[in-house]
């Protein structure tokens, strides 16, 4: 099955690429097509969101163009996932604490890559 959702992160953000890493390592079935939100495909796929609005949190477009954000985009992005369907039930059943969690990640982020000892952002790999 080829990749059919787009998955948009900040490439100038390395605790951002180093997590969609992990993602797209998952997604042994390559679903996801890794697109920086900063390109002009990023641009194009969130053209009806505040451009303010497109670097706030990662996205998840589905195949119909339907874009899911932040929290709210774990869920969606869990069922794509091979093995992942209780993580996705758990962030469907618990919306609000999914998107705590993502916004308290996203304020931390900074932190979390220095913790973690990424340097640099990098370029989205499925090694």
């Amino acid at each position: 099955m080829p990749a059919d959702h787009a998955i948009l992160y900040d490439r100038d953000c390395g605790f951002c690429t180093w997590s969609l890493n992990r993602v797209l390592a998952w997604d042994r079935r390559r679903r996801l097509r890794p697109v920086a939100i900063q390109s002009d495909e990023g641009q194009r796929l969130l053209a009806g969101m505040d451009p303010e609005e497109r670097l706030a949190s990662w996205h998840l477009v589905a195949p119909d163009g339907t874009v899911t954000s932040a929290g709210a985009a774990a869920e969606p992005l869990a069922r794509l996932l091979p093995g992942a369907r209780p993580l996705a039930f758990l962030f469907r059943s618990f919306p609000g604490a999914t998107e705590r969690v993502y916004r308290w990640v996203s304020e931390h982020r900074g932190t979390l890559a220095r913790v973690l000892r990424i340097d640099a952002p990098s370029e989205p790999s499925r090694d």
